[in-house]
């Protein structure tokens, strides 16, 4: 005849094999999710910011023009002379590998770059999500507008030397 323990036992080992099999790996599913969208959503703004750099830096300014004003029409307040002004080779900012980004912001509609040059004043850039077209961030952000996790940054802070 079993006894209390035998019969009680096995419910008790049934349900830690359930919570080992089931809530466990959900929970660590749950949790990598969350980092990974919370680490690569900005990703293809990064890229592009990232290429725009090293296109400036090949010398290649019709190129970057092109990223930062790919249709004429969008572009007739900002013309390339305009363009040149700001990034071409007589200025600190046309050499693209010495662009350190410091912050990057989530925006609803687009990403904030904060982005430092040795020997000139920082730039904040401003990446659209839907289209990648670059622009300088509104003059009166330094971050996107709101409140602010610093969570990415966190993360980053823990992986980089």
């Amino acid at each position: 005849m079993p006894g209390y323990l035998d019969t009680y036992g096995v419910g008790e080992e049934r349900r830690g094999r359930w919570i080992k099999r089931i809530v466990f790996p959900a929970l660590a599913i749950v949790v990598v999710g969350t980092f990974a969208y919370l680490y690569f959503r900005t990703w293809t703004q990064e890229q592009t910011i990232k290429r725009f750099f090293a296109t400036l830096e090949s010398q290649d300014f019709q190129g970057a023009y092109k990223m930062w004003c790919p249709t004429g029409d969008s572009c007739r307040y900002n013309p390339f002379e305009s363009f040149e002004k700001d990034w071409g080779p007589s200025t600190p900012y046309s050499h693209g590998n010495a662009a350190k980004i410091d912050n990057v912001d989530y925006c609803g509609e687009g990403v904030v770059f904060n982005v430092s040059y040795p020997n000139a004043d920082p730039l904040v850039l401003w990446v659209e999500r839907s289209t990648n077209i670059i622009s300088f961030a509104p003059s009166d952000w330094e971050r996107c507008p709101g409140r602010h996790w610093q969570l990415r940054r966190f993360f980053k802070s823990l992986f980089s030397s």
